[in-house]
């Protein structure tokens, strides 16, 4: 599935990860501080594994397999006070769609009283060049990929948020 990161917290309890993830939205370590945080809701493994190779050398990356593990990934790390930089998010989902998903957190955003494009970062990722989909989630999202996921692209909007040099 992945590598497993764990690391102590002092003295606090943290909620269980999401099925499928590899490390547990939480704060992060003393040498993740001040790096990137991302999740990645995608349900083919190649793909998430993919990502997730991208994305480790910037920071931490959660995993989450499916729409309502993406949402409870996320609504754990609020509910910590901890925000996801970036989330990488599939729009064919299992259980629930990406746009629904997608929804879903920035509805969660607003009940913090996040103000729209302070958020995460959202890069919508597809396997299909399908623009109807694509123009229905680009309303919410700040970017999207086609899959199989290029880097170059990936790391052109890593840049372009301002999550790496």
């Amino acid at each position: 599935m992945g590598t497993v990161f764990a690391h102590k917290t002092r003295g606090r309890k943290r909620p269980r990860p999401a099925r499928g993830a590899s490390m547990s939205p939480g704060a992060p370590s003393d040498e993740m501080e001040g790096q990137m945080k991302a999740l990645i809701v995608e349900d083919d493994p190649t793909s998430r594994l993919i990502l997730q190779r991208l994305l480790l050398p910037y920071g931490q990356a959660d995993l989450a397999v499916d729409g309502r593990e993406g949402i409870n990934a996320f609504k754990s790390a609020h509910e910590l006070g901890v925000r996801y930089d970036l989330v990488c998010l599939d729009i064919m989902l299992p259980e629930m769609d990406g746009q629904t998903v997608l929804k879903a957190l920035r509805a969660m955003e607003a009940e913090k009283g996040v103000k729209p494009g302070q958020g995460s970062r959202v890069i919508m990722t597809t396997a299909l060049n399908d623009k109807d989909n694509l123009l229905a989630a680009i309303q919410q999202c700040d970017a999207y990929l086609v899959k199989p996921i290029d880097k170059s692209q990936l790391m052109f909007y890593l840049k372009r948020f301002g999550f790496i040099k």
